[in-house]
């Protein structure tokens, strides 16, 4: 897969992408600790599938740029999102995949500007007014210990990027419990984090969440709150060790998803579901892609 750039939102992203160039843009977004790379398995089922599938490294993920404006708030990732798919010719014929963060970002990028995506899938996260309210039960309270870690400036960039990266390497285990990320992946998602600024940036994102005091963060909370208007399929890992999966039965209101909602648990399967179980995964979202229901 070839990796080239596009410039969008301010900033310059590097991407891969299979398929063909003038079908239906399929955009595929990535968490944390992760890179476009975890997307290798779905992008060529959607580019079998006539798909013009792109999965760009989030902004600050080395090779993409980091931002220069230092914005990570999900109002920020929600317009790389709808600006990415203005700068690489989509349609409303477009469909975003996203997890973890990249689900965060999806979810915003749709509450803002449903009319760009004709279907929406995210994988282990729910949207973002869920997770903050979910903060106050002691199970996912447990389970995002690693939230308030980052919050302790240069001591969390130390232990994330001490020694080779053992704690990555030890979140990627305890968040799909059983599962071991093949030795060459796991190496390239270190040597993404190895790279100047990618900690201290990728950590961004987490003290965003808190940073109250941001300059849109009021009017991008109110847009979020919003009802998503476009058909959405929400997957799950039956095992996820980061986020507590009940969510996805208790915080994800059908009310909330007027277009229609989807909710699949993949059993077996933890935080990393799309890469744990890439046939099951891969068959339900282009079954749900298909599907004009």
């Amino acid at each position: 897969m070839s990796q080239p750039t596009v410039e969008a939102n301010g900033v310059e992203f590097v991407y891969l992408e299979a398929g063909p160039a003038d079908g239906p843009l399929a955009l595929c977004l990535h968490g944390f600790p992760d890179t476009a790379h975890t997307w290798r398995h779905l992008l060529r089922a959607l580019g079998d599938a006539g798909y013009h599938a792109v999965a760009p490294f989030l902004r600050a993920y080395a090779p993409t740029a980091i931002p220069a404006d230092g914005q990570y708030q999900t109002g920020a990732l929600a317009r790389d999102v709808n600006a990415l798919h203005e700068a690489l010719g989509g349609t409303g014929d477009a469909v975003v995949v996203g997890h973890d963060w990249g689900a965060l970002a999806t979810y915003g990028a749709v509450a803002h500007q449903p009319d760009r995506w004709r279907r929406v899938v995210t994988a282990a996260v729910p949207p973002t007014q869920s997770v903050m309210s979910s903060f106050f039960s002691y199970d996912q309270l447990h389970r995002s210990w690693y939230t308030f870690f980052f919050q302790i400036r240069g001591l969390a960039e130390a232990v994330v990027a001490r020694r080779d990266g053992a704690f990555i390497e030890r979140l990627w285990r305890d968040w799909s419990p059983g599962w071991e990320l093949p030795a060459d992946e796991l190496a390239a998602v270190k040597a993404t984090f190895a790279k100047p600024g990618v900690v201290h940036a990728s950590l961004g994102y987490y003290r965003a969440m808190f940073d109250l005091a941001a300059r849109d963060a009021r009017t991008v909370r109110a847009r979020l709150a919003r009802p998503i208007e476009v058909p959405t399929l929400a997957l799950t890992g039956a095992l996820d060790g980061c986020m507590d999966t009940r969510l996805h039965d208790t915080a994800m209101r059908p009310a909330d998803f007027p277009r229609g909602l989807r909710v699949e648990r993949i059993e077996g399967a933890g935080h990393f579901l799309h890469q744990e179980k890439p046939d099951e995964v891969n068959a339900l979202i282009l079954d749900w892609l298909r599907s004009r229901a």
